[in-house]
């Protein structure tokens, strides 16, 4: 008995100095970018203005809350990511589907889709659709910026996917079909729900991804979070200081969704 607590005691005796060792070495780092920063902004004499930084993200007064413009264009990031991912997600199964599936046709269009779209800038695709077919179908910019980065993003998800699918063990195939099962009950009540599980990180890192891709829709004048920043340094010259507040903001939401996943992740382990 002695000997387990012994044991014990050494087993948090080291997790303790393991965790204050981290918390040494990431204040070390945290002081040393500090100190580049302030080297670097002593040497250009820039002079720093952090407390005009706020009135931009919200203001309260006595007309009580009231967004700013980079709370505006979060706004507008929120929806376009949405929609995005919502749409990036369906074109993902329905392209790993066709790929998957013993047409020869849809297989085709599958592959030209994915390896258009994956091997070409992100940047072009937007442009196109926008400048082509938007003014061909009358797409507005919005829907223009949701249109590329739904499809670009939906190109590597539906590699996610399909090896989620595909690593399934043939015995779940063979017991579906037994029962009498139809291919869409198959997906639909064995396959799609076990896969989802083996999926869900490697589509966390695309949902991460299109947060940032999305930043490129302030090059057709989407007004999102990038484009309302550069709105504001063009009036008030504030360059680093709304960069790295644009930055920030962008930083908490993908931190908040990778902790949203990995919650989730937990309780569907939990469910298993």
């Amino acid at each position: 008995m002695e000997e387990y607590l012994a044991m014990g005691r050494n087993v948090l005796r080291f997790l303790r100095a393991s965790i204050i060792g981290d918390l040494v070495r990431f204040f070390l780092l945290l002081a040393a970018i500090t100190w580049l920063i302030a080297r670097g902004t002593d040497v250009l004499g820039y002079n720093w203005q952090w407390y005009r930084v706020p009135g931009y993200i919200f203001t309260y007064g006595s007309d009580g809350f009231r967004a700013g413009p980079l709370l505006q264009g979060l706004v507008v990031t929120f929806k376009i990511t949405g929609l995005s991912l919502i749409l990036a997600m369906v074109f993902g199964l329905v392209t790993a589907l066709f790929r998957l599936s013993q047409s020869f046709a849809a297989s085709a269009l599958a592959r030209i889709y994915m390896e258009v779209t994956r091997n070409t800038p992100l940047l072009v695709q937007l442009f196109f659709i926008y400048f082509v077919m938007g003014p061909v179908l009358g797409i507005s910019r919005f829907f223009s910026a949701v249109l590329a980065l739904s499809l670009f993003e939906g190109a590597y998800a539906s590699e996610i996917f399909r090896a989620g699918i595909v690593s399934i063990q043939k015995g779940q195939w063979e017991a579906a079909y037994s029962l009498g099962l139809s291919g869409y009950s198959t997906y639909r009540y064995i396959i799609l729900p076990q896969a989802l599980r083996r999926v869900l990180p490697p589509l966390t890192g695309q949902a991460i991804s299109l947060v940032k891709d999305s930043a490129l829709v302030s090059t057709i004048a989407v007004y999102d979070l990038t484009m309302r920043g550069q709105e504001i340094i063009a009036d008030t010259y504030l360059a680093f200081e709304i960069w790295f507040a644009v930055a920030g903001i962008y930083l908490i939401i993908t931190v908040a969704l990778s902790i949203c996943v990995a919650l989730m992740e937990r309780r569907l382990s939990i469910a298993a």
